[in-house]
This record gives structure tokens, C-alpha cells and sequence, in this order.
């Protein structure tokens, strides 16, 4: 696999495209993570399209494009893939209401499910899909060795408009999978949180999907706002420092963290990016720095624990960092340092891209099939392995 990383932003221009021009090809994959505004500029994607008339460009907007170990706005970061031995195929469908979102999942599966599939990438709406319910449809079809990652596009901190990428077209309400196969290919992956736990665990005795109504029979509303004091001002944009950690049980390790994305005053109910079903254990939790950039590092040691028979892969090595919103938004000025943290665990030849969104898409803590996180640093790891037969693992 050859790659290289260029980017476009609104005051430098291109960055290195000529360059990645030299990998056009049928078997060339271009990731773009691009600033919302991009919604109204069709001349850099044209340029795209003339540069690049061999490549599949899949990509979406960000909270902030990842670029290396820096953030941007208002960019374009993008990274060229020119696969030797391994391929891919995208798939693409138009999502109406979030309702669709398992029945999507399920056919983007079967448009994909081959016996040489390695892996998954997912770039999808922001804001019309629920993401737990994704991801659920993609598992019904789809083996749990088979590595399911990937992101909701974002809108900053606006939660207002967001989009992907798909044959050089912006497309709203709609979901992209990539699906990556051959024996030459390893990919990995592993998702961190970091957060502190804030208040007991309670039970969420009253939600559907994705809103909560109740916990311990008490409005989630009011609980919430007992909790966070002066800040239940700012709700919903304060619930991004305040997230809720779900798990099915008290003997259950494996646990999901939810982000608010909007409130209901008549019905004292709070809807979160991902499902809160009843009878699962909640918990609120809290921001500390610390835990928060110790993740990312966590997550990347995961990833370099499973690559060790790829560390003599000649070949390019990509490693796609999916943040939360959130995480950026709490961290403020420190963001860059959870890309420090987790460049360490980065073997060499490494190229780091990815962005901020509004929902991470991978492995759970447990091993299991992959699932819907929000607040997590999620690392993909993809290398192309020509002299052995790659272990896909999460």
C-alpha cells in the first residue's frame, strides 16, 4: 500500500497534491475529513474530481480535521491509499429518519459481505442516523472477527447540518461503508474514553431508542440538572462535559458512554447520539484532563500490541484517529496533546489522519463486536502486509 497525506485549507491553498496525484488509480482510495462550510464550495471538490479521475473519494464533514498532530478548521484533510494487493468497494444509501437505521445497516452488509472482507469503514450522517442501531444491522450480517469502524460526520459544536463525501458529492442524509478485503490486509482497532464517574449508578427504568425519559423513575431531565447545578443553564452544550456511561448490568465490563444532543423541557427527556435502553445501569460522568489524553495513548497501545507481526511491513502504514467532539471541546487548548499521546505507540512509515465527530464507531472494551461510543478517541490501524496472511483483529 502507498499513501500520501495533502490537505487544502481556505489560506494556504493545496498542500502536497501533486504529489498524491501520482497514486491515482482504479485501485486508489482517497479519504477526505472536511470542514462543514466545504458544503458550499464545489470548486475544491471539482479539482478533486480532475485530479483524481481514477480514485473513489468517500469522506465527510468534522468537528476539526485531523492532519498529523495538528487540528484545523475550515481544511480539507486527505490522504491517498494505492492498494498493491489488497481492494475495496463502497456502498452508499440515503437514510430519511433514524428509524431506517438498523434496516440500512443490514443492507449496506449484504452489499458488501464477501469471504475475502477484512474490515469496514464507516462514514455516515451525523444527525439522521442513530448509530447504535448502524451498527447493530451491519453485526446481524457481518462476523464479529471482522473489524466494523468508522465515525458520524460532525458540525463543529453546531449540531445543525452535517454530510459525507461520495463520488466527489456532497450528500446529506446519507451513510457510506467502505468495504476492504485481501489476505494482504490488517486492520485493527481499539476505543478509549477516560472519563470519571460522577453519582451512583441508577437505572434507566424509561427511554425509547435513543431518549431518555426516566431514571430510577425520576425525569432524566431533572436528574441531570440537579447534578449540574448553574451549568444545566447551558444544556443541551453543557451535556457534552457531563456524558452517561450505560452498561447492561453490574456484571457487565463493557461499557458505552452517551453524549446529549437535545433536550425536552415539556417532557423532561434528553436525547443522546446513541440507544439508552431500559434496564441498563447509568451513570453520569465528568471531565479529567489527565484520563482523557491518557486514552488516546491507551487506545494506541492496543493497536500496537496487535500490530507486532506487521512491524517489518514494508509497505505504508495508516492510522486513522476518530475523536469526539467533545473530547476537543473539553480539552480546549490541551486537544493536541491526546494526538501526542497517541503518536508515541505509532510504529514507523505511520501516517495519522482522522476527525472530530459526532460519534466514534468501534471495538467495545470486552473484544465483542464493535458498537456506537461517544467522548472516545477511536484508532483505526490499516497496513497492507504482502509477505504473510494479516490477522484482523479489534
Amino acid at each position: 500500500m502507498k499513501t500520501r497525506q495533502f490537505s487544502y485549507s481556505t489560506q494556504q491553498g493545496w498542500k502536497n497534491l501533486e504529489e498524491a496525484v501520482l497514486l491515482d488509480s482504479n485501485q486508489t482510495l482517497i479519504l477526505a475529513f472536511c470542514a462543514p462550510s466545504f458544503r458550499d464550495n464545489e470548486e475544491v471538490f471539482k479539482k478533486l474530481k480532475e485530479k483524481f479521475p481514477h480514485s473513489s473519494v468517500v469522506g465527510c464533514s468534522t468537528s476539526g480535521e485531523i492532519l498529523g498532530l495538528e487540528i484545523h478548521d475550515l481544511s480539507l484533510s486527505l490522504v491517498a491509499l494505492k492498494f498493491e494487493q489488497g481492494t475495496f468497494k463502497v456502498a452508499a444509501l440515503q437514510i430519511d429518519n433514524s428509524h431506517q437505521s438498523e434496516q440500512i445497516g443490514r443492507q449496506l452488509a449484504d452489499q458488501l459481505s464477501a469471504p475475502d472482507l477484512k474490515g469496514i469503514f464507516i462514514f455516515s450522517d451525523g444527525l439522521s442516523t442513530n448509530g447504535s442501531k448502524l451498527v447493530a444491522g451491519i453485526n446481524s450480517i457481518i462476523s464479529k472477527d471482522i473489524v466494523i469502524a468508522g465515525g458520524l460526520a460532525g458540525d463543529g459544536a453546531n449540531f445543525s447540518h452535517t454530510w459525507v463525501l461520495h463520488e466527489n458529492k456532497i450528500k446529506s442524509n446519507t451513510i457510506i461503508a467502505v468495504g476492504l478485503y485481501g489476505k494482504s490486509l490488517n486492520i485493527t482497532n481499539a476505543s478509549r474514553a477516560g472519563w470519571d464517574k460522577f453519582g451512583p449508578e441508577r437505572v434507566i427504568t424509561k427511554s425509547s431508542g435513543n431518549i431518555l425519559f426516566e431514571i430510577d423513575n425520576r425525569p432524566a431531565l431533572d436528574l441531570y440538572k440537579e447534578y449540574l447545578g448553574e451549568k444545566s443553564k447551558e444544556l443541551p452544550a453543557s451535556g457534552l462535559f457531563f456524558p452517561l456511561q450505560i452498561r447492561s448490568s453490574k456484571v457487565d465490563e463493557n461499557r458505552l458512554i452517551r453524549t446529549i444532543l437535545a433536550i425536552n423541557e415539556e417532557q423532561k427527556s434528553i436525547t443522546f447520539a446513541g440507544d439508552v435502553p431500559e434496564g441498563h445501569i447509568a451513570q453520569l460522568m465528568k471531565a479529567n484532563f489527565e484520563r482523557v489524553i491518557e486514552a488516546a495513548n491507551e487506545a494506541g497501545e492496543v493497536i500496537k500490541k496487535s500490530n507486532i507481526e506487521n512491524s517489518q511491513a514494508t509497505s505504508s502504514k495508516l492510522t486513522l484517529a476518530i475523536s469526539c467532539v467533545g473530547r476537543r471541546l473539553v480539552l480546549g487548548e490541551r486537544a493536541e496533546e491526546e494526538l501526542e499521546a497517541l503518536m508515541t505507540t505509532l510504529p514507523e512509515k505511520s501516517l495519522l489522519t482522522g476527525f472530530y465527530s459526532y460519534g466514534e464507531i468501534g471495538a467495545t472494551l470486552t473484544g465483542g463486536a464493535s458498537d456506537l461510543h461517544n467522548q472516545s478517541m477511536t484508532v483505526i490501524s490499516l497496513i497492507e502486509n504482502l509477505n504473510q496472511t494479516a490477522k484482523g483483529s479489534a
